[in-house]
């Protein structure tokens, strides 16, 4: 059976394989059009040419009768492609010798030294660098080795890259996207998402849940797969690498939660308030992992909370949702298996109204609560909201994944509790693009097991008409 390195010296030799391509390097930095001359340079590819290159040195492994099986070496030289920063002038930092190449290869401009680029966009709509016309809408700057980095101001965190760097026009913005092996992106993401300094169980759980979500964005026919802000997963380049979550990345490298053979929908949130939320309640999805359940281990400084409005304030938020005039009152007539308003009544002046999803969940956003499991009281002068927990609670509790780790259980027992019936897998290169390969069962907690049995005790919410009087059913309570 071939080694790893056997591998990497034939995509070496596929990459000598492609169409020559015509290029002379060219000292005059100045005058970028100088340097499309015409000598052959030996180029090197492009991560998505290195990903096509891959996949053909699979399929010659297989058609000389020497199957290649080592999944996590083969994830390894996967990258992604990330969103890092948008604008109508950017500027890139090289500490290193480059080159920079047109889309299909052909060679830009050479550099034997240092540089920094400022970019921008021409009024043909081309990228411009350090003033000049490059002559195209996207420009592809290889990385300079395994250890080096680029800078890029204006992207998101204003840090250093590893990895190449993607820059394209579109929409009038010149966005910059760097191409990183998902590896040394994820050692970037754990710690942005998840403090470092945590039990080293919850962060591998966490690496898991984000290398997942980073293989089902994969999107080969966009120019970018995944965004660097919390609207994905926060992506910060060296910024936040710390050598805690590096070990977390480093022992799980290659696992994902699976599902029927695919990448699971591995959602998160800080703190779930005691209860998972299902992804049906909250996004109308049925899941069959992602369900409601109680959750002893979520406890966080938002575990719980209370915020009050005046009525007057209380009035105007509520106006955006239902016409009742000044607001008197606000009551929950139907709650969720996991305590969260499926139906909220406003009464006010002129009348009453009652909100259904996905109205109750936006009005309790409006009002600025930290979570939409909550309850509602108040006096003749102020609204109170009584909450618990941050985000929307479906899927892992990242309070809760560090109090099952500092409780003794590992990072495969966290992911099973927060993903029942779920997999552990290794996602595999074929000539297909990405397929998951089923390692195991992730351990399973059944409705006896004294983890529901105990926090079911600690959490009742078969309530099916709560209201004020009786939120301390939920765990959630009132000071007024």
């Amino acid at each position: 059976m071939r080694s790893l390195n056997t591998i990497v010296e034939m995509i070496k030799i596929v990459e000598k394989l492609r169409i020559p391509f015509w290029a002379k390097p060219c000292s005059n930095a100045g005058n970028l059009h100088h340097n499309r001359l015409h000598n052959r340079a030996g180029l090197k590819l492009a991560p998505y040419q290195r990903f096509f290159a891959l996949m053909l040195t699979i399929s010659l492994s297989s058609a000389l009768g020497t199957p290649v099986t080592t999944p996590v070496n083969k994830a390894a030289l996967l990258s992604i492609r990330v969103l890092i920063g948008s604008g109508t002038r950017l500027e890139l930092t090289v500490p290193f010798a480059h080159a920079i190449y047109y889309p299909d290869g052909r060679l830009l401009f050479k550099s034997d030294t240092a540089l920094s680029w400022p970019l921008g966009i021409t009024s043909s709509g081309t990228i411009s660098l350090n003033g000049s016309d490059s002559g195209s809408p996207k420009i592809y700057i290889p990385d300079g080795g395994p250890d080096t980095t680029m800078t890029l101001n204006g992207s998101t965190g204003g840090s250093s890259y590893r990895g190449g760097m993607w820059f394209r026009v579109q929409g009038g913005s010149l966005q910059a996207i760097n191409i990183v092996g998902i590896e040394d992106y994820l050692r970037s993401v754990v710690p942005s998402e998840m403090p470092p300094s945590w039990s080293l169980e919850a962060l591998k759980a966490q690496a898991v849940i984000a290398r997942t979500y980073a293989i089902s964005k994969l999107n080969p026919k966009g120019d970018y797969d995944i965004c660097a802000t919390q609207q994905c997963q926060v992506y910060t380049g060296t910024l936040k690498e710390h050598s805690g979550s590096d070990v977390a990345v480093a022992q799980t490298a290659g696992y994902i939660v699976a599902w029927n053979n695919k990448p699971a929908l591995t959602y998160f949130s800080s703190d779930n308030g005691g209860w998972i939320a299902s992804a049906n309640e909250v996004w109308g999805m049925n899941v069959p992992y992602l369900v409601a359940q109680a959750d002893p281990f979520s406890k966080s400084p938002k575990s719980t909370w209370q915020l009050e409005f005046s009525w007057a304030n209380a009035s105007r938020i509520a106006s955006g949702y239902a016409k009742v005039g000044t607001l008197n009152s606000v009551t929950v007539g139907k709650y969720s298996n996991s305590g969260r308003p499926l139906e909220i009544t406003l009464t006010g002046s002129a009348g009453k109204a009652t909100l259904k999803e996905p109205s109750t969940s936006n009005f309790v956003k409006a009002l600025g609560a930290y979570s939409t499991r909550v309850a509602f009281g108040g006096n003749d002068k102020v609204l109170v909201v009584a909450g618990a927990g941050f985000g929307h609670g479906v899927g892992l509790s990242q309070y809760g994944a560090s109090g099952m780790a500092v409780a003794g259980y590992d990072y495969l027992s966290i992911m099973g509790f927060y993903f029942p019936k779920a997999q552990i897998g290794q996602y595999t290169i074929a000539d297909s693009g990405v397929n998951t390969q089923i390692i195991a069962d992730l351990p399973q907690f059944d409705s006896s097991s004294d983890i529901i049995a105990n926090s079911s005790l600690l959490y009742a919410i078969n309530h099916p008409n709560m209201d004020f009087r009786s939120s301390w059913n939920y765990g959630l309570g009132f000071d007024l």
